[in-house]
């Protein structure tokens, strides 16, 4: 494995191989972004966020559950460590049902969302999580490789998830600890655009305050979002990490520890 993502991976199995329980949530938005164009199909936006019509959400499971899943299924064989694929729609793992968008945003520019006007397709919410497939999975020593898709209770309808949100969901069924979240940072910042505000711990309740206040910009506010629902859900800590060998420094406290209050 070579360098990047090929680290990061190379770091799962390591870990797994020397016995630690892992279970990985993977997105797939820059390969889905290509895989829309070549298609040709017309991309729509809500707010800054895509539509997923009947078509972009065939185009989506095909690369995230057909190419994404079993490309990194296939490199963890390649290094030792047995990875099942699944998405959330396997066994009903993540039940999901429409996120609509309201009709209007917060005062930090933020969309808000709740039931109203502005569809976006079949963008999904989690709803539920069964997370006994997964248990079952660790116990028996397999990785299991999920891809952030869901279903409705009735199995009628497929949701695309974010990564982030699908990820924090199943962390608080499965009760982690930690929930590991992996970042271009190595610390939450009080100040996003300021490196030497970085926070060490961080409780519930201090981090809603600094979420109200629009420190989370970018991409860092559906992470931190992940992780208050991660932690609301049951999982018992969760820790934001950056930089190299970042599992590791994850699993030693050496990023942001955020716990429940």
């Amino acid at each position: 494995m070579g360098s990047g993502p090929d680290l990061f991976l190379a770091e799962c199995a390591e870990l797994v191989r020397a016995g630690q329980q892992l279970v990985l949530v993977h997105g797939g938005g820059p390969q889905i972004d290509a895989a829309v164009r070549r298609a040709g199909v017309a991309e729509r936006r809500i707010a800054g966020l895509r539509v997923t019509d009947a078509a972009t959400l065939e185009i989506t499971e095909a690369v995230l559950c057909g190419t994404v899943n079993k490309a990194l299924v296939r490199a963890f064989g390649a290094s030792g460590v047995q990875a099942i694929g699944l998405s959330g729609q396997d066994a009903g793992l993540l039940i999901a049902g429409p996120l609509v968008l309201a009709d209007h945003e917060t005062t930090s520019g933020d969309v808000a969302f709740a039931p109203g006007a502005g569809s976006l397709g079949f963008v999904g919410e989690v709803l539920a999580v069964n997370p006994e497939p997964i248990f079952a999975l660790l116990a028996a020593g397999y990785l299991p490789v999920i891809a952030p898709l869901g279903c409705s209770a009735d199995r009628q309808f497929r949701y695309n998830l974010n990564a982030d949100t699908a990820a924090g969901a199943l962390a608080g069924a499965l009760g982690a600890d930690p929930y590991i979240v992996i970042t271009d940072v190595p610390r939450v910042r009080r100040d996003p655009h300021d490196a030497s505000t970085g926070i060490d711990r961080l409780s519930l309740s201090e981090a809603r305050v600094l979420l109200e206040a629009g420190a989370f910009d970018g991409g860092m506010r559906p992470k931190m979002l992940a992780i208050m629902s991660a932690l609301m859900g049951g999982a018992s800590r969760a820790v934001l990490a950056g930089g190299e060998r970042a599992l590791h420094k994850a699993l030693t406290g050496d990023g942001t520890v955020i716990y429940a209050d």
